[in-house]
């Protein structure tokens, strides 16, 4: 089986649920990568075979988290290498394939629910558009950078926390007429969001979002690149948006 440079199966640790990539308390474990073993070049190993991936699928998608790890990185190489000739010109030195690889690897564990066929061929299509997202969004949000619409930049009114400021940036409302009352009740549902985002999500909400600090020292923080700061905003933003929107009784998706 092909090597991915960076190994999947180290995501998710023992005793982590692939739904949620939480541990039995409940919190996020922080995925990292480890070099995955190669087999020296031009060794041959006459004894593999190769793996059922439709099969390792099904067993993925019905919680077999060994399973998942498989089929990731069978997929890795081949959706890696495509990244690698997108990122060209200006953007090479600020977003690295690695870094989409492993937002992407983030985004297929916690949302393999939202994957509905059971074929790998289907899974390999659906993992490449999740890493495209990723990529696109990065380079979005750094040519934004650039030229910043001042309409879309947090900033915190006197009198407004950074909290409810960020609520509106996520576009989701308040469904209670009395706002003020309820902020107070709101923001701990927001806090709690913010919890049970991956702990790189969280990082950049708090530091980027919530603190006000700047692309780079949020970037040299959790020691990635520019690049995969912005995308992890994205998809942290995306998450938030679902866990507030979804059964709350203080907040809904504005149209």
């Amino acid at each position: 089986m092909p090597s991915l440079g960076l190994h999947p199966t180290s995501l998710v640790p023992s005793g982590i649920s692939p739904a949620g990539l939480q541990s039995p308390g409940g919190e996020f474990a922080r995925p990292r990568f480890v070099p995955a073993p190669a087999r020296p070049r031009g060794a041959a190993d006459l004894s593999y075979q190769p793996p059922d991936l439709d099969g390792l699928l099904k067993k993925a998608k019905a919680g077999d988290q060994a399973a998942l790890m498989e089929v990731l990185e069978n997929a890795g190489p081949q959706i890696r290498a495509r990244l690698a000739a997108k990122i060209s010109g200006p953007w090479k030195a600020a977003i690295d394939e690695d870094d989409v690889m492993q937002v992407t690897y983030i985004e297929a564990v916690m949302r393999l629910d939202h994957f509905t066929s059971g074929q790998y061929k289907e899974f390999m299509a659906w993992l490449s558009r999740l890493a495209e997202n990723n990529l696109i969004d990065a380079i979005r949000a750094m040519e934004c950078a650039k030229r910043p619409n001042p309409t879309k930049k947090l900033s915190v009114a006197p009198g407004v926390d950074s909290m409810t400021t960020l609520v509106e940036l996520l576009g989701v409302t308040y469904n209670t007429p009395s706002m003020n009352a309820a902020r107070g009740e709101a923001a701990g549902i927001l806090e709690d969001a913010i919890k049970a985002l991956p702990p790189d999500y969280e990082t950049v909400i708090r530091m980027y979002d919530i603190q006000g600090k700047n692309v780079q020292e949020v970037a040299t923080e959790l020691k990635r690149s520019e690049g995969a700061v912005f995308m992890l905003r994205a998809r942290a933003h995306d998450r938030l948006r679902e866990l507030l929107g979804s059964g709350s009784k203080f907040f809904s998706r504005s149209s």
